[in-house]
Parts: structure tokens; C-alpha cells; sequence
């Protein structure tokens, strides 16, 4: 028999179920390759209702981390929109203090080479 393995509790329940259901020990840990002494540990639990637990406990887990993925994907979204707007900040329209035409927009800064 492999050791540490570690099974879902959906395998677990199902086993236990089988054992209730008239399955004997022997047969049920040689199918499923596990102890007998696993499989009354098992049963216990079912019957203490214990696995409902773990099941309502691994949803509520699967939930967070679904909500979790959700705002790291928006939090990436508004970073990437930031950047997009400071970046358009420093190439946008010139202060409303400067001259401008509705025709023509803003008046161009003159370049060095008209300086020179």
C-alpha cells in the first residue's frame, strides 16, 4: 500500500458509504488500495457528519479564491489605466492659460532650431 497519500473528501464519503451499505472492510481496502483501519477512521467521521463540514469549508474556499482572482485582475486592469492616463497626462493639451486657436489648437512651442 502507497502511504501519505492524501484523498478528497468526496472519495472519502463515498467510501464510507459503500462500508455502510453492506461492503466489507476487506474488500473495500483492497479495491481502493487503503487500510481497513483508515476506512472506520472514515466512517466515523461520516457518520459524525464531520465530512459536511470539510465539504462547506472547501466551497468557502473556492469561493474566496475566486473572489480573490476577480480583484487581482481588476486591480491589473486600473494599474494598466493609470499608467495609460499618466502618460497622456504629459502629452496631453497644454494649460488653458496658453493661446490657442479653434482652428489651429494650441500655438507650437518654437524648436531650437528656429532659435538658432
Amino acid at each position: 500500500m502507497a502511504r501519505h497519500r492524501s484523498h478528497s473528501v468526496e472519495f472519502k464519503r463515498q467510501v464510507a458509504q459503500e462500508f455502510l451499505a453492506g461492503e466489507t472492510l476487506h474488500g473495500l481496502a483492497k479495491r481502493h488500495d487503503i487500510s481497513r483501519n483508515l476506512i472506520r477512521v472514515w466512517v466515523e467521521k461520516y457518520e459524525a457528519g464531520a465530512f459536511d463540514d470539510d465539504v462547506q469549508a472547501a466551497d468557502l474556499v473556492q469561493a474566496y479564491e475566486a473572489r480573490i482572482a476577480a480583484l487581482e485582475r481588476l486591480v491589473g486592469k486600473q494599474a494598466l489605466e493609470l499608467e495609460f492616463l499618466k502618460g497622456a497626462q504629459r502629452f496631453g493639451p497644454s494649460p488653458k492659460s496658453a493661446p490657442m486657436s479653434v482652428i489651429t489648437g494650441p500655438v507650437a512651442s518654437p524648436s531650437r532650431k528656429d532659435a538658432d
